[in-house]
Formats: structure tokens, sequence, C-alpha cells
């Protein structure tokens, strides 16, 4: 007779719904063969013992096998073949590029947090030394410059019409009218060539002239304590020629010295001056002289005049009419 076995209800028969084995861990194989790759290049002394022996791919897939099993991970042989394959193939390696001028490029421009920050230094310090140089010395300097041009094409060309025409309108001889437009002339022709300071002296002069045609003068001998009254000058060439002058200025009303543009004989400078040296014969110098002997003053001291209107002085003595600025 069988038996049958009796089944208790809500027994469990072994092995029927015992717990599976948990999988072992995996990880997607491009990784994991990247991850040998890794391993294998951080264990040089693996690799140059393994590689360098028979069967070395065996061997070597054989210890990767061990180091990953201490790791609790479980990796087929073929993915731990196909790493192994992948190092000698250097599938997973970084070959730099050969050097080129896009390679340069590149470099330099990956290192611009060295380079960047001096230069953008460097930079900074020419951008302020640039502006500094603008505003306090080319920006006045072309300031100046436009003024500059401005003055000599328009701002003394009608000064001069101006100062011409006033010294014109004060002037009563052709003497005083000739050195109004030589003033005149000159001062045009300095604008033109850029000279600035030759023409606003031409301004100057014309304006001096003006104020003198405008006057009535006396031509006076100087008589004052410590003051010549009269010089002579000898020749180089014969020292016993002799040149006479009277020391005199142009005085006004009240006695005051005014300037007169006088030429000098000796070196035909022309300046004005409030005194010079009127060229006499020697026998006038002699009357002055003896004038002012006996009491130290000259009792006829006025020996001229400039008239309103003439910028020449008229003499009441004889005189040949030369000058001296200087004795």
């Amino acid at each position: 007779m069988s038996e049958t076995a009796a089944t208790t209800p809500g027994a469990t028969t072994p092995g029927a719904n015992a717990s599976p084995e948990p999988a072992p861990k995996k990880l997607d194989d491009v990784m994991l063969a990247m991850d040998i790759v890794d391993t294998l290049r951080h264990r040089e002394k693996l690799i140059d013992r393994e590689l360098s022996a028979e069967a070395r791919e065996e061997k070597l897939v054989g210890r990767l096998k061990e180091i990953y099993s201490a790791q609790g991970i479980d990796v087929p042989d073929r993915i731990l073949a196909d790493g192994v394959k992948a190092l000698e193939e250097k599938r997973f390696s970084y070959e730099p590029p050969k050097n080129s001028f896009a390679v340069g490029l590149a470099k330099f421009y990956i290192a611009r947090n060295r380079w960047l920050p001096p230069v953008a230094v460097i930079v900074g310090l020419a951008a302020f030394v640039t502006a500094i140089w603008e505003l306090g010395f080319e920006g006045p300097r072309e300031a100046k410059a436009r003024e500059t041009q401005i003055e000599l094409t328009r701002t003394l060309p009608n000064a001069l019409t101006s100062a011409r025409d006033d010294a014109l309108a004060a002037a009563d001889t052709d003497t005083a009218r000739a050195r109004i437009e030589t003033a005149y002339q000159g001062g045009v022709a300095a604008a033109a060539d850029g000279d600035a300071d030759a023409a606003r002296g031409a301004v100057s002069d014309l304006g001096k002239i003006e104020r003198l045609l405008a006057q009535d003068l006396d031509i006076r001998i100087v008589s004052r304590p410590g003051t010549f009254s009269g010089v002579f000058r000898t020749h180089d060439d014969d020292p016993s020629l002799r040149n006479y002058y009277l020391i005199v200025e142009a005085v006004d009303g009240r006695g005051d010295a005014q300037s007169v543009e006088i030429a000098s004989e000796e070196d035909q400078r022309r300046d004005w001056v409030e005194s010079w040296g009127l060229r006499v014969p020697e026998d006038e110098f002699n009357r002055v002289a003896a004038d002012k002997a006996d009491d130290q003053i000259i009792q006829n001291a006025i020996i001229g005049e400039k008239p309103r209107g003439a910028l020449t002085p008229e003499y009441a003595i004889e005189t040949p009419g030369g000058a001296i600025l200087e004795w």
C-alpha cells in the first residue's frame, strides 16, 4: 500500500517559497569598462607584472575579478576582458592635441586667470595715464592751439585794423601815416606767419603811436642831480674825433616824461624811450655845458617840441637829428 505524505495546511515546503538570492550589483557596461581602465592605470605594478607575462589577459582578468569581488561587485568576465582591451586600445585615454596656433590660443584663453589680472592692471594704468595726459597736458595744449588760431585769424587782424584806424585819425603828417602803415603791415604779416607775439607787439605799437599823436610835448634837456645832461662819443679809429649829444626827454604839460619812439644812429635800433641822446654840434654842447656850470641849472632847457598829430620832434637848436639810446 502506498503511503501518501500528509501535508499540513499552512506548512511550507522547503525551497518552495524561499527568498531569492540578492541580484549581484550591476553597473553600466561602458561605465564599468571605464572604471576598469582607471583601476588598471592606478595599479602600475599590476599592469607591469601581468601584462608582461604569458597569458596576460587571462591573468589580468582574474586579478581584476578579485579586486572587484573584494569590493562586493560582481563583474562579468566579458566586461573585464573589454576593460583590458580598452586599456590596450587606449579607448578611454586622452591624448593631447599637437601644438598648433589654435591650440596655443586655446591654452592662452584657459590660462586667463593667470595673465588677465596683471594685463587688466596694466591696461587700467595705461588708461589712467592717458586720461591724465589728455586732461592735464594734451587737452589744454589743444585748447591753447585753438585759441591761438582764433587769435591769429580773427582777434589780432581785427585789433590791428582798429588800432590802425584810430592812429590814422590822430595823424596829421605823412611821416606819421607812413609809420602807422608800416606797423600795421608788419602785424598783418606776423599774424599770417603764425607769430602771435609779433602781431600783438604791432597792436601795442599802434596804440602807442595813437597816444603819442594825441599829445603836445616839449623836448627838454635833462637836468637832475645824478644824471648827465650831455655826453660825447669818441671813434675807435680816430680818438680825436668826437660826437656830442644832449640828453633830452619829451614831457607833457605837467612835466612828466612820455615815451617816444626813437631810432639809434649807432645800430639803427628803434625803441620807445623816455629819454635819449640828441646829437648836436660841439658849440651847442659847450653852450649848454656853460649854462649848467654856473649854478647846476640849465636856464634854457626847452629846445624843441613834438606837436599834436606828429611823431617827429621839431628842434629849436641846430642838430643833424641823430640820436643814441644808451650812454
